[in-house]
Order: structure tokens, then sequence, then C-alpha cells
């Protein structure tokens, strides 16, 4: 798929907006890590865009304790893909993963 042309100004709103849009994720990813956020509020949110395109694994290492594979084991014990962002996930999936983050 070719590229659209865009102008110099379109280009730097562009890159404006998907930096907008990382750093949101990452204020996302800070406050799951200190508590702030549950794993069940991220989960049950609805239409939200910075926490639709947040990544599942992203989300679950951001937790305290869980590293690459720890976050590798439950994904795939939940079968998972590594690729599935939030939004992508089915509602059985979003339960699994409440049951299975929260508890800990």
């Amino acid at each position: 798929m070719a590229l659209p042309n865009q102008t110099d100004e379109e280009r730097r709103a562009a890159l404006e907006k998907a930096a907008q849009a990382r750093h949101a994720r990452a204020e996302l990813r800070a406050k799951i890590k200190s508590g702030e956020v549950s794993i069940e509020e991220v989960l049950t949110a609805e239409d939200d865009p910075v926490i639709d395109k947040l990544k599942v694994k992203d989300m679950i290492s951001s937790l305290p304790g869980y590293g690459k594979a720890k976050v590798a084991k439950v994904m795939e014990e939940l079968n998972i893909s590594e690729t599935r962002r939030v939004k992508g996930l089915g509602s059985r999936q979003r339960q699994d993963l409440i049951e299975r983050l929260s508890s800990k």
C-alpha cells in the first residue's frame, strides 16, 4: 500500500498526533503500574481510544511483578495473540484476564 502524498504541514500534524497518542498510552501504563487504575477498569472501559489501541502484552507488563516470561505465559494460557490490542479482545478473554490478573 502506497503512502498518501502529504504536505509538510499534514505530515507534522500526523506526527504530533501520533506522539500525543503514544504519550497518553504511556501515562495509562504508568497509572496501571502505580495501582491508580486497575486492570478491571481498563478492560471494562468503553470507547476510549487510548485504551483501545493499547497492546494487551503492554497492559499486562505494566503490572508490578510481570516480566516478559510471565506475560507470555498468561497470554498463551488464555489464547491471546501477542499482537492483540485491548479493543480486539472478546468478552470471554476480557473476563478471563480480569479473573487471572485481579487475583494477584
